[in-house]
């Protein structure tokens, strides 16, 4: 017999009732996607409103993430150090504020990400806060780009910076700041199109939050964040608890970019697993000082990428807020490369290249305790096919325009269960990264792109394999382009673990008109004129177990598929495959495979 539930959602013997819980809970899901969908539908840019590059969250009173929905690990988390600073720079925030935060040293990702913060009040009592975290297609760096390798310090990346401003009030925008945008970037017309699309989002969120209060009542919805998180932190306790005690450690070395950091950037870890007290702490402060680039992480950036490698492997869909973190620790240190930058540290590319390396040495890590657990390596070479184009468009009288590209793909790390990801673009992005429609880019930049596919062999092999690469070659239609990036995986490529093998390296290469190629380095600023070509390669992910231990059947549709070559099926899977791929002949000769990997394992 079901028990009574009084007002404030308790059932009789004083537990908050579970089913109202998972409603309730759902409910603040259904909240961020609403936020969602409004940037999708209004956003300008290419980068938010057509690959997706934003994030929602709900954050409590307390400052504590609530609700993220699909959101990226890297984005959402950090949100709740930003609406920290908001109560403490603005202790009287009111209803109908607005606050717009990119500041790297006060919680944010990097200067690209421009964060909308809105509180959320009822009844004249402070309940949540909004958060929609939106990478800016161009924020007035000294170069057009948002990801400035070679930036020495702040000064040198050039981004406006907003430590928390206020840019509304009584629900009416603050023209000075509006003005001091417009003149600044580069495509003041588009940042302030996805600048309204974000704050009409985080007002749709603040309506639906006001809602769900005035329709539970206020100690409801207080008891449910407390269950919420309580809950949420019992689960990680379990799944943390049937974890073997001990330590792991891992490295991955960034490779080099001259003359900035000529010797390359090494990112060691330790994890430490205890699960008598359901703890698991990552240890980050063994590594070099910031240097004089722009790859140094933030606080949000550095503390996610290992929250986000450790959730990971505990292998349970655990919810995804703050009640879960508790029971993850990650330690830092200040004017660390991979901790707490010092100001003025440029911290330009702190949401890729070196958290893809933590989140990648951090998965790996866990498959030393046993087959079943942990992942190999996913792609973390942004090629040129996610960098930066900006020129002017002939077809409307030289218009400047400025568009971080998403039309790569990258492979994902495969697991003890599943091969990797297709298109996962890189670990930080968790696989939420939409893909850049080739048509909609050509409408509405002077680009053509020649091709988009998926490269055979380019994965790493194993029981199961990574996801492939991709390559794209696109150039201009007619005016000189320009496109600039920068680029990890050029001289080391994701592991495979468990007896699985590493992928490929990724490349950029220029193709003049005569057909000459030639190589770019890791910091590339690209000049294309019309009638060259710039061919882009990212990285497949790493396999995990044996090649050898793959079943037939598998390998056989590999082949039919083109992801694997037949010398590869033979050579590295041990697999005799004959027949003709054009013509759907394919056939395996299972006794001359049998015998062929009896002689590999020997």
């Amino acid at each position: 017999m079901a028990k009574e539930i009084n007002k404030a959602g308790h059932a009789e013997d004083n537990r908050f009732d579970p089913v109202l819980l998972a409603i309730m809970a759902n409910r603040m899901e259904a909240v961020c996607r609403e936020m969602t969908n409004t940037m999708l539908l209004a956003a300008r840019s290419s980068v938010i409103g057509m690959a997706r590059d934003f994030s929602c969250a709900v954050i409590t009173s307390e400052n504590d993430i609530l609700a993220v929905a699909e959101g990226f690990p890297i984005h959402v988390w950090g949100m709740n150090i930003q609406t920290e600073s908001m109560c403490d720079l603005h202790p009287d925030f009111k209803e109908g504020d607005a606050f717009l935060h990119n500041d790297p040293y006060l919680g944010n990702t990097h200067a690209a990400d421009h964060t909308i913060i809105v509180p959320v009040f009822y009844d004249d009592e402070y309940f949540f806060s909004v958060g929609i975290k939106a990478h800016q297609a161009d924020i007035g760096n000294s170069m057009p780009t948002t990801y400035m390798a070679p930036a020495a310090d702040v000064y040198h990346e050039g981004a406006l910076i907003f430590p928390c401003v206020q840019v509304q009030s009584d629900y009416t925008d603050n023209e000075d700041i509006m003005r001091m945008c417009k003149r600044r970037i580069r495509v003041p017309e588009q940042w302030y199109g996805d600048y309204l699309a974000a704050v009409g989002a985080a007002r749709i969120g603040e309506r639906s939050l006001k809602n769900f209060v005035e329709k539970y009542g206020k100690q409801t919805v207080r008891d449910f964040v407390r269950e919420w998180f309580d809950y949420s932190e019992r689960r990680c306790m379990d799944a943390i608890k049937k974890l073997p005690k001990g330590q792991l450690q891992g490295q991955q070395t960034h490779d080099p970019m001259a003359p900035w950091i000529p010797d390359g950037i090494p990112v060691g870890l330790t994890i430490d697993i205890d699960p008598d007290e359901a703890m698991v702490t990552v240890d980050l402060r063994d590594n070099i000082d910031c240097i004089p680039a722009g790859l140094n992480l933030t606080e949000s950036t550095s503390t996610m990428a290992a929250a986000q490698g450790i959730l990971t492997c505990l292998g349970e869909d655990l919810p995804p807020n703050s009640g879960s973190l508790r029971r993850i620790k990650v330690l830092l240190r200040e004017n660390c490369v991979v901790g707490i930058p010092r100001f003025p540290h440029s911290c330009s590319v702190a949401t890729t290249n070196l958290t893809d390396l933590i989140v990648n040495v951090t998965q790996s890590a866990f498959a030393e305790l046993g087959d079943g657990h942990g992942y190999a390596h996913g792609n973390y070479c942004n090629s040129a096919a996610a960098g930066v184009a900006s020129g002017t468009d002939w077809r409307r009288d030289g218009e400047p325009y400025i568009n971080q590209m998403f039309m790569m793909g990258g492979g994902g790390g495969a697991s003890a269960t599943c091969d990797g990801m297709h298109y996962l673009f890189v670990p930080v992005a968790a696989g939420l990264l939409y893909r850049d429609s080739i048509e909609i880019n050509e409408q509405r930049f002077p680009i053509k792109v020649d091709s988009m596919k998926i490269t055979t062999d380019s994965m790493g092999h194993g029981r199961r394999r990574g996801g492939p690469a991709t390559r794209v070659v696109m150039g201009p239609r007619k005016d000189k382009m320009s496109i600039l990036h920068v680029c990890n995986g050029l001289e080391s490529a994701p592991k495979g673990v468990r007896g699985g093998t590493g992928s490929k390296f990724g490349g950029n290469v220029k193709i003049a008109k005569d057909g000459t190629e030639t190589k770019y380095p890791a910091v590339m600023v690209c000049e294309i004129e019309a009638g060259e070509k710039l061919r882009a390669d990212d990285q497949g992910g790493g396999g995990y177990g044996s090649p050898l231990d793959r079943e037939v059947a598998r390998v056989l549709n590999d082949v039919a598929e083109r992801y694997v070559s037949m010398e590869i099926a033979r050579d590295v899977y041990g697999v005799v495959i004959e027949g003709e791929v054009a013509d759907d002949s394919l056939a395996a000769n299972l006794t001359a495979t049998e015998k062929l990997r009896a002689e590999m394992r020997a």
